[in-house]
């Protein structure tokens, strides 16, 4: 519609809604809005493609005409940003005061939108020119302009929905596929359209889920390899695009998940809501510092450290406050409805329920149950890391979260510390293998499910499984820098430190370990989760916490595919076992259907106990009986087989056996012809009941 025909108060005056940029097709213009509860001046300010340090043309906001609340919004037309590419926000306000008046405004600064959906990097880009007073013009990030004619086409994309076959493969976009060993051509190394290159490989290996390490765009000179530090929560991090212009990043994100959907594989984001790459009052003013610092940040009372800090990385976002809420929720929406992801996984949970103050409201976050009535939300998946880093610990039913998932630390304690040796972990292993119901109680005031619990041995904060079995401790010294933060990790270097000239006897040992670690996994009631190159024992040389090793350390080095194709097949087998007894995933707890059991009929819960089996029957789902048995004892130990009569049952799984022997289809099972079975030192062994064998049924 040409403007001189144009009706309505927001054609004049810009809307205060949808907050960012919007392009109005009928009417060919381009509409502005930006929160800022406080400012006394906002100038909006764009730029051609080929000079970012000289705006093209700048528009002051008028509070009688283009402010509506706390919402500056303008429209302009097209015409006059047919030259422009990129825009950026200058905001004036009160200076510094106390408490929540804690301001920092500067007028000078250059600021991003946060609601832009692509940022560009200008050549001159500077965090520390950000950091210190006055302007940075041509040294800012910049939102970038969308244009029309950017549609994507989503063809017939269906969201695919996994229950009992849900295996979640964590992986960070850029260390998947960066090392030359991918098989990635070059320029594709490291991005989205390098995971599309590797779809194949991730259906045979039969995850149905990937949760990616966080994509949202983040400082790249914040020296922090796996992102979490975002700076813009509805834009692709450019870097994770073969092209990193205009919105190619975007597009590209969308064709990745197009092909991991029509593989029929769930992508879920690894989001982070709890904080931000400005840092404390040492960091950066990029965005949401200049804009309205006291709304957008949980502040303290200290005059030495304004910010409150329970993230750990110098800040936190007031979730509390219904302008912050409004943005996560908006950002969720976007990466839902504008980019098809399936789920989130909350780094820091536990920071949604604090409170403006820092005290902790456990009862009724606001922020939790503004997710949980959002239509447009409903039916994704919502995964809590239930704690933050200063204190709050919150893994089960102390999350307010009731129908969400969440990282269960308590089954990656105990298996990493039942696998590496550790006496006395029965009584604790049967609760973690049955779904963790000490945590997630179903009775019926709770009601939790098991699937809700996300089974993990190692992710990426932590120690890889091959490094839980080849160093006694952590070994994080790297580039200078002692990276001790993280998880307390149970490992053990079987008698020889390090990845290095390991003698075969170890190295055999260390495999039979790692197969035990899967095997466990994959038998336990819950959502099972395993980081990238686990399946092959991909080693970051004991380093727990590489979080800024952008090197070989933390990219996967898929030689290892071939070194180590013993357990990657056993890793793939042990995943296709899973998938196809549904009885072990099922909805809800195994209750009547699982008996326990030691070395003969009685469960040995002592302090020297070693040894676990258990019977879990599969009538009700249609499935087969399975016989498990578990020796974490140094010495073999023989096992009564309390269930059914000798030649019944096959043995599937022994992972004291050389390769191929270790696991086996149903063809090639071996039929136990006793009423007991010998199981080697720290060994995992599953039989699975032929009911046709003897002609029983």
């Amino acid at each position: 519609m040409p403007s001189a025909i144009k009706r309505g108060w927001a054609a004049q005056e810009g809307s205060p809604f949808p907050l960012g940029v919007t392009f109005i097709e009928r009417e060919d213009a381009f509409n502005f809005a930006i929160y800022s509860k406080h400012a006394e001046r906002v100038t909006l300010l764009w730029f051609a493609e080929s000079d970012v340090t000289t705006p093209l043309s700048q528009f002051e906001f008028d509070y009688l005409t283009n402010k509506s609340g706390s919402v500056w919004h303008c429209r302009i037309d097209a015409e006059t940003l047919r030259d422009a590419a990129y825009y950026g926000y200058q905001i004036d306000g009160p200076a510094p005061g106390e408490s929540f008046k804690f301001h920092r405004f500067d007028h000078e600064k250059l600021l991003l939108d946060p609601y832009a959906h692509a940022v560009h990097f200008p050549d001159g880009f500077s965090r520390d020119a950000a950091r210190t007073p006055g302007s940075n013009v041509g040294r800012a990030v910049l939102g970038v302009l969308p244009r029309t004619g950017c549609h994507f086409d989503w063809k017939d994309d269906v969201t695919p929905r996994h229950d009992s076959d849900l295996v979640i493969y964590e992986l960070h976009v850029r260390g998947f596929t960066r090392h030359d060993s991918s098989g990635v051509k070059h320029d594709r190394q490291g991005s989205f359209l390098g995971i599309c290159d590797k779809i194949p490989y991730l259906k045979e290996l039969g995850v149905t889920a990937v949760e990616l390490m966080p994509v949202f765009q983040f400082d790249p000179d914040g020296r922090n390899y796996w992102g979490y530090m975002p700076l813009a929560l509805f834009a692709p991090h450019h870097a994770y695009a073969s092209d990193p212009t205009g919105f190619r990043q975007r597009d590209e994100f969308r064709e990745m998940v197009r092909q991991l959907h029509d593989a029929d594989i769930e992508v879920l984001l690894d989001v982070v809501y709890n904080h931000t790459c400005e840092g404390d009052h040492t960091g950066p003013v990029y965005s949401f510092k200049g804009i309205d610092n006291s709304t957008y940040y949980v502040v303290s009372r200290d005059d030495d450290r304004p910010y409150a800090n329970f993230s750990g990385t110098g800040n936190t976002l007031h979730t509390a406050n219904r302008t912050v809420r409004r943005l996560v929720i908006d950002s969720m929406r976007y990466w839902v409805q504008e980019m098809h992801v399936d789920g989130f996984r909350f780094d820091l949970a536990s920071i949604f329920t604090r409170t403006t103050d820092g005290s902790i409201n456990a009862d009724d976050p606001p922020i939790i149950g503004q997710i949980g009535a959002e239509d447009d939300l409903a039916g994704i998946r919502l995964i809590a890391e239930p704690w933050d880093a200063s204190g709050a610990y919150q893994l089960g039913r102390n999350f307010p979260g009731m129908n969400w998932m969440q990282w269960n630390s308590s089954f990656r304690e105990c298996v990493q510390r039942f696998v590496r040796g550790d006496r006395g972990l029965i009584g604790e292993l049967m609760t973690r293998m049955y779904g963790s119901c000490d945590l997630f109680p179903d009775d019926r005031f709770y009601a939790y499910r098991p699937h809700q619990s996300v089974n993990y041995v190692a992710s990426h904060d932590g120690m890889t499984m091959a490094d839980l079995v080849s160093f006694s401790a952590k070994n994080n010294w790297a580039n200078g820098h002692d990276n001790t933060d993280g998880p307390t990790d149970y490992s053990s270097n079987l008698g020889h430190d390090g990845v290095e000239d390991v003698p075969e006897d170890i190295a055999g040992r260390r495999r039979q370990r790692v197969k035990n670690f899967f095997a466990i996994l994959m038998l336990s009631a819950g959502t099972p989760m395993f980081r990238m190159g686990d399946e092959f024992m991909n080693t970051q040389r004991g380093n727990s916490n590489p979080y800024n090793q952008d090197n070989e350390t933390s990219w996967l080095d898929w030689t290892q595919t071939e070194t180590n194709d013993e357990v990657l097949r056993f890793a793939c087998m042990m995943i296709a076992f899973r998938k196809s007894h549904p009885s072990i995933g099922r909805s809800r707890f195994w209750r009547d259907d699982i008996t326990w059991y030691g070395t003969d009929h009685l469960v040995d819960l002592s302090g020297d106990a070693t040894c676990l089996a258990y019977c879990l029957h599969g009538g009700s789902h249609r499935d087969n009986d399975l016989y498990v048995l578990l020796n974490n004892g140094d010495a073999p130990a023989t096992f009564g087989i309390q269930e059914g009569i000798a030649g019944q049952w096959k043995r599937i799984v022994d992972t004291s056996q050389p390769s191929t022997g270790d696991i086996a289809t149903k063809t090639e099972a071996i039929t136990v012809r006793d009423s007991f079975y010998e199981a080697s030192p720290h060994s995992v062994v599953i039989l699975v009941r032929d009911p046709t064998a003897l002609n029983v049924h």
